[in-house]
């Protein structure tokens, strides 16, 4: 079974939702997440992905398992900072870098806050639906 890595700063929201779509669309992946830090699994991201019929409230926020990173065949980084501070990629393990917004620092109205997460849920469903494809 091929092994996916998504990777973010906290490991609160952009590599949840990633993670939950993966678990949902990628079959034959082993698929986890992690970040740089631990920051908890964002209420708001658990409410999105559940909008759209994925549970992730029983995914924990994790460290970058060592382990797990070295034996990836595939690594993705959700943010620039994940990108920046993640040890290097291993030789021979595919990385993409998905550069996208932290719907956990927007601030407005909780409507505003919550389209600002609705809207990173669908750009990371769109590029997990692609990895589909490969």
């Amino acid at each position: 079974m091929k092994k996916l890595y998504f990777l973010c700063t906290g490991n609160s929201c952009r590599s949840q939702i990633a993670e939950g779509y993966g678990h949902q669309l990628l079959e034959g992946w082993e698929v986890r997440s992690a970040g740089i830090e631990t920051h908890g699994l964002n209420p708001r991201a658990i409410e999105v992905m559940a909008e759209d019929g994925i549970e992730i409230s029983k995914q924990k926020s994790e460290l970058i398992d060592m382990d797990y990173f070295n034996n990836c065949d595939l690594i993705i980084t959700l943010c620039g900072d994940a990108l920046d501070k993640c040890p290097m990629i291993p030789k021979g393990v595919n990385h993409e870098h998905w550069d996208l917004q932290d719907p956990a620092r927007v601030s407005g109205t909780d409507s505003e806050i919550l389209e600002a997460f609705r809207n990173t849920r669908d750009l990371i469903k769109e590029q997990v639906e692609k990895l589909t494809k490969v």
